[in-house]
């Protein structure tokens, strides 16, 4: 068994980067279906510098009141260190990787930025055996967003971003449009949608091209010189990856009958346009999946989808990796390494 303590990336306070530091907590209890995972990386993704700096986007009521010292983190890679007496399929020693608690976690629970974290087996797979744990700690959340708005929502809980169910529409032979194509969720909407036999389109900055065309995209458009709304036309699908309040200007360049999936839905205002020209409007709440993250393993090992990697700070620099993340522009995915 581990030591009763552990280094982890803390909070105490909500804030910009500066509020992260590098200190010492208990290892966390071990609880019935949940094994104990001795990190080796964590993937950052948003939902963490919106918790660090406390949800200030959701109205006062909503907003978290901070059970400190916080642990950001969802996303993780690394090796068994210990099973509940129930646990059967999964065993010390194994590698895994998973997206632990969310969003039921997204306040706090799910603590991933640490040495060693307990997990629910049902949100945990096997690492794909093909990849480092610096990869497979950088797909899950961003990976499982993708698969979850294109290919297979796989859960049947209420939606908290719209009355009803999101559900995916057929791929095959038709165009797609991702805007925000290189970040995190965007990398792998292309290379997912391409698995699944669409067209792809790609809008990014410019100095993104070279990659989103080695990840198989049809047709760049850098949407600093071009934007893609005011060239493009009949579109079966776009993805917004960017999402927000001026997600509706991309309804002009689908067809009628056609879907519009914006990855951050609020402040879209432009639902009549859409309803009277049948364009659906869509969003999901990713959410954890071990099931999910097993199939996509084998994707990940062959190189069918890749993971790209921004840049990695080790643990005791999270601070570091919030404030590259700040910058924007983010290539991939940021990743933490833990010793």
């Amino acid at each position: 068994m581990p030591a009763k303590t552990m280094k982890a990336a803390l909070q105490n306070e909500f804030g910009g980067p500066e509020v992260l530091v590098y200190g010492e907590v208990p290892v966390p209890e071990l609880g019935a279906g949940e094994v104990l995972v001795r990190v080796h990386a964590v993937g950052i993704n948003p939902p963490d510098w919106y918790l660090r700096d406390g949800f200030k986007s959701l109205p006062p009521e909503w907003q978290p009141q901070g059970n400190f010292p916080l642990i950001l983190g969802t996303d993780l890679s690394g090796v068994i260190e210990a099973v509940a007496p129930d646990v059967t399929d999964f065993s010390v020693g194994d590698e895994v990787y998973s997206m632990v608690r969310f969003p039921e976690g997204v306040f706090g629970e799910s603590r991933a930025s640490a040495q060693y974290v307990n997990v629910p087996v049902t949100h945990l797979a096997r690492k794909p055996a093909g990849i480092d744990h610096v990869h497979a700690a950088g797909a899950p959340m961003s990976l499982l967003t993708a698969w979850q708005f294109l290919v297979e929502l796989g859960h049947n809980e209420p939606n908290p971003l719209q009355p009803h169910a999101h559900e995916p529409v057929p791929l095959q032979g038709k165009t797609v449009l991702v805007n925000g194509a290189a970040g995190g969720v965007g990398h792998f909407v292309v290379q997912v949608a391409k698995l699944k036999g669409a067209r792809v389109l790609a809008a990014a900055s410019g100095k993104h091209e070279a990659l989103l065309r080695e990840l198989g995209v049809d047709e760049f458009f850098d949407y600093t010189k071009t934007p893609p709304e005011s060239v493009v036309r009949d579109v079966d699908l776009v993805v917004d990856c960017v999402g927000g309040a001026a997600t509706g200007r991309f309804l002009k360049i689908i067809k009628d009958g056609g879907a519009l999936f914006p990855v951050y839905p609020m402040g879209f205002a432009d639902a009549e346009q859409a309803e009277k020209r049948g364009i659906a409007v869509s969003a999901a709440q990713v959410r954890s999946s071990g099931a999910q993250l097993a199939e996509l393993a084998p994707l990940l090992s062959e190189g069918k989808i890749q993971v790209v990697i921004d840049s990695t700070y080790p643990l005791a620099d999270a601070a570091k990796a919030h404030a590259r993340a700040a910058e924007g522009h983010i290539q991939g995915k940021i990743v933490l390494t833990v010793d």
